[in-house]
């Protein structure tokens, strides 16, 4: 019986390694073809090594974001069952590749939200690529360790890490703009409150309006249309405002030539226009859905599971149009800096905004994508179960909250993260079963069993103690002999007891709605992501120096 189980293990072990083996080597594959192909394309430009390199680096960047940031997109749809994990995967990289390609924009901006001074270079184009390259990789190399080790972190605040970390290296502290910087730490906290309370109150209106009512058949019928409307009206609204900015004007422009259609151009879509077009389609939604629920209805059972079922093809949507959203933005991450050293290279000049080649584009979009494929799935079972248990419902509030948060902080000129709204969401989801279930009982239980535990250990400290005394001490009586021997006892029913109590203490922290140890993992991760990054961007930067000069 033995063997056989051995077997069996070694037999999980191989196809683990061999898997692993495989997506190392599809990545090695993917770097080196972008290797090539960069210096294949730039043969007679001088320091064509160089925007290899930095080549390199953004695929690398690219895949990162691509196995962290896009669990937050496509991670509580995962956990909800709404998607199953492939189904989730392939239209992640379908939706994030078509929006870097489609909306990622012509221009983008050198110096990621402009928190270092690019005067501060002077015209050392060289010290600049040196620093765009050390950016790139130390972010990359963070995001790795964050997947690594299960943290969903920030790609913008790693890229800002790097950026304000190489740019200190090259030409000081007083490169940098410590009020962009202010900002985006406030955003630590901004963010993840947001979009917590947010999806707190989208899930408690679910269940005061359906979940807690008696018909809650008749109540879906008449709510569900309306909380999926709404959700129709952010998403097309934040598609607009997020995804589509950089394609408004072509847009605006093919609308004017048909008949009887003349919109003012303009070349980002403004608040008020991207709102209608959303109103235009809540309202489409809204009656194409009290349609198909009240052809359910006979199908249905007055019960939880029945409610859920109606979230869970817009949960699909939603996980589409975030992760075509996001293409459109955070690829920037990747190619940014990449962009930024091609244009050094190529112009020998330092401009604040620069050009994207197709080449650069695609590097960013198919790294996203294969970075997904390849090691998503950790992350989306973290975000997607194990910091909360989620389902359609939970799932739908925490999208509602990743849409209206980036719309309500846009409008009001606050810095957020969409990764730290995400996870926010979910914690709110999971505290606000805790607050309905009374959970609270359970916090003081295992809170007591924690003190108890401490006294055990205590007293068997002070039992070895007494224990070490006594063997040390010569010409012992028999009493001694005695107490020696009851000692021994008394040790071994401690350590059975305080065995037993960390088994018990084990099993009801489990049973608490949001893991402790998650929430402190990833709010760690996201207060050192900025200094971390920083410093290891100073460090390559300084070697790249050492190297070069």
């Amino acid at each position: 019986m033995e063997i056989k189980t051995i077997h069996k293990i070694e037999k999980q072990a191989y196809k683990k390694s061999h898997a692993e083996i495989t997506r190392i080597g599809a990545a090695l594959f993917f770097l080196a073809a972008v290797l090539a192909f960069s210096f294949a394309t730039s043969g007679g430009v001088p320091n064509n090594l160089f925007l290899a390199i930095a080549a390199v680096f953004g695929a690398y960047m690219a895949m990162n974001i691509g196995a962290n940031d896009v669990a937050n997109n496509v991670g509580p749809a995962v956990g909800s069952r709404a998607l199953t994990m492939g189904g989730a995967i392939l239209i992640a990289m379908v939706f994030e590749a078509s929006g870097a390609f489609i909306a990622g924009g012509e221009v983008v901006s050198t110096i990621k939200n402009g928190i270092i001074d690019i005067e501060g270079f002077g015209q050392n184009t060289d010290e600049f690529v040196w620093a765009m390259m050390a950016a790139l990789l130390a972010a990359a190399l963070w995001l790795n360790l964050a997947t690594f080790a299960g943290a969903p972190v920030s790609t913008t605040h790693s890229i800002v890490g790097g950026v304000m970390g190489a740019g200190i290296a090259a030409a000081g502290f007083t490169i940098v703009d410590w009020g962009t910087m202010i900002a985006i730490v406030s955003s630590w906290i901004v963010s993840p409150l947001m979009g917590g309370l947010i999806a707190a109150g989208f899930l408690l209106a679910i269940k005061k309006t359906i979940i807690f009512r008696d018909d809650k058949i008749g109540a879906s019928h008449k709510w569900v249309p309306v909380y999926v409307a709404v959700m129709a009206w952010a998403f097309v609204t934040y598609l607009i405002l997020k995804g589509l900015s950089k394609v408004w004007g072509s847009f605006v422009g093919a609308l004017n030539w048909l008949p009887l259609v003349s919109i003012e151009a303009s070349s980002k879509p403004g608040f008020v226009g991207a709102a209608l077009a959303g109103l235009v389609a809540a309202v489409l939604v809204f009656a194409l859905v009290k349609r198909n629920i009240r052809h359910k209805l006979p199908q249905m059972n007055n019960d939880r599971h029945s409610v859920n079922t109606l979230f869970t093809i817009p949960l699909i949507f939603a996980a589409a149009l975030l992760s075509f959203a996001h293409g459109a933005n955070d690829v920037a991450n990747a190619i940014g800096p990449l962009a930024a050293i091609n244009d050094a290279i190529m112009t020998g000049g330092i401009s604040a905004e620069t050009g994207i080649p197709f080449w650069v584009m695609a590097v960013g979009a198919l790294g996203i994508a294969l970075g997904l494929g390849l090691y998503g799935p950790r992350l989306i079972r973290t975000v997607g179960g194990e910091i909360t248990e989620l389902d359609q419902m939970r799932a739908y509030a925490i999208a509602m909250a990743a849409a209206m948060t980036v719309i309500i902080a846009s409008q009001l000129g606050l810095p957020i993260s969409t990764t730290h709204v995400a996870i926010g969401g979910v914690f709110g989801v999971g505290f606000l079963r805790e607050w309905l279930d009374d959970s609270n009982k359970l916090e003081n239980t295992i809170r007591q069993e924690k003190t108890d535990l401490k006294d055990e250990k205590k007293q068997l400290n002070a039992l070895r103690k007494e224990l070490k005394s006594l063997q040390s001490k010569s010409g012992k009586s028999v009493d001694e002999y005695q107490r020696i021997t009851e000692l021994y006892r008394l040790i071994d029913e401690e350590e059975e007891a305080i065995k037993k109590a960390k088994k018990v203490l084990k099993k009801e922290q489990k049973t608490l709605f949001v893991k402790r140890d998650m929430v402190k993992k990833i709010v760690t991760a996201w207060v050192i992501t900025v200094p971390s990054a920083a410093v290891i961007a100073a460090m390559v930067f300084y070697m790249i120096r050492g190297i070069m000069v």
